[in-house]
């Protein structure tokens, strides 16, 4: 696997210079092998000026956050992050690779949560390239495969989690998306850890039900949001029920056979369970016994 090695190179602002007096020497050279009128002379002198034009190739631009990855004849010499005008064996190619944080949005996707239920769903994705090297040698298009790899993570996480549930402890799409944010950041990191990219931040950006199956499965929400809900109110008022009876019994405010805690706790669901306001309990104006 090829790793980054960073190298440092002669500043261009200290080449230029020196390659430009020598310029001027070697047609000074030429100019007076000319005057001469032999050969010998000028084609030693056009060679030279043949090297001095190949040495300008040598100059290059670093801007900030960007890279130069140097080849020479396919062989990697290394990557220069030094911004600057910059000076290097001008045989060498120089790959220019931007270092900044960027970031990608994918397509909505179509994908079955974990109970089969169709969906859509996309995700935000802010990376950076970290290591040149990997970026440039490893994969044939780091942009693409970016690309790619984060959204086979979006169907992998997709296919883990139900879109909603209303259980208790249980960990959907919808109901934790910290969770599930964290845990596609992560994936998506373990997929592109060969192409020498960063993951910042990975969140989800679009979730929905598909189209054909959105309205039914609202309604069921709503059925199964309404039974929690009730499953709630029930629980908490046999508690109020129980705490009632306790305080009463304590208290000795009244001696309540079973028949009559039956009618109190009855009394007592009726108003704490009702589903609308204003629900009066049946009350006994006479007696429970013959």
């Amino acid at each position: 696997m090829i790793r980054e090695r960073e190298r440092h190179v002669a500043s261009g602002l200290v080449a230029f210079p020196i390659l430009f007096l020598t310029t001027i020497g070697v047609w000074w050279v030429f100019f007076q092998a000319v005057n001469t009128h032999e050969m010998a002379p000028v084609m030693g002198s056009l060679f030279l000026i043949g090297v001095q034009t190949i040495a300008w190739l040598g100059f290059f631009s670093v801007g900030p956050n960007e890279g130069r990855v140097l080849q020479f004849f396919g062989s990697y010499q290394g990557t220069v992050r030094d911004p600057g005008l910059r000076y290097a064996n001008p045989l060498f190619t120089k790959k220019k690779i931007s270092l900044r944080v960027r970031n990608f949005e994918s397509a909505k996707l179509k994908v079955n949560d974990n109970i089969g239920n169709p969906i859509e769903i996309a995700a935000i994705v802010v990376w950076r390239v970290v290591d040149t090297a990997e970026a440039i040698f490893q994969v044939d298009d780091y942009q693409q495969f970016v690309k790619m790899q984060t959204e086979a993570a979006l169907r992998s996480l997709a296919s883990a989690y139900a879109y909603d549930t209303f259980e208790e402890g249980s960990e959907s799409l919808r109901s934790h998306p910290a969770e599930t944010n964290n845990q596609l950041k992560t994936e998506v990191q373990a997929r592109l850890e060969k192409a020498g990219v960063e993951v910042i931040e990975a969140r989800i950006s679009h979730l929905a039900y598909a189209p054909e199956i959105a309205g039914a499965m609202l309604q069921r929400q709503q059925a199964t949001a309404i039974i929690a809900a009730r499953r709630r109110i029930v629980d908490g008022a046999v508690g109020m029920v129980e705490m009632a009876l306790e305080e009463l019994s304590k208290k000795n405010m009244v001696d309540l056979d079973q028949e009559r805690k039956a009618a109190m706790v009855s009394n007592l669901l009726v108003v704490l369970c009702g589903d609308r306001a204003g629900v009066q309990p049946v009350l006994n104006t006479g007696t429970l016994y013959h």
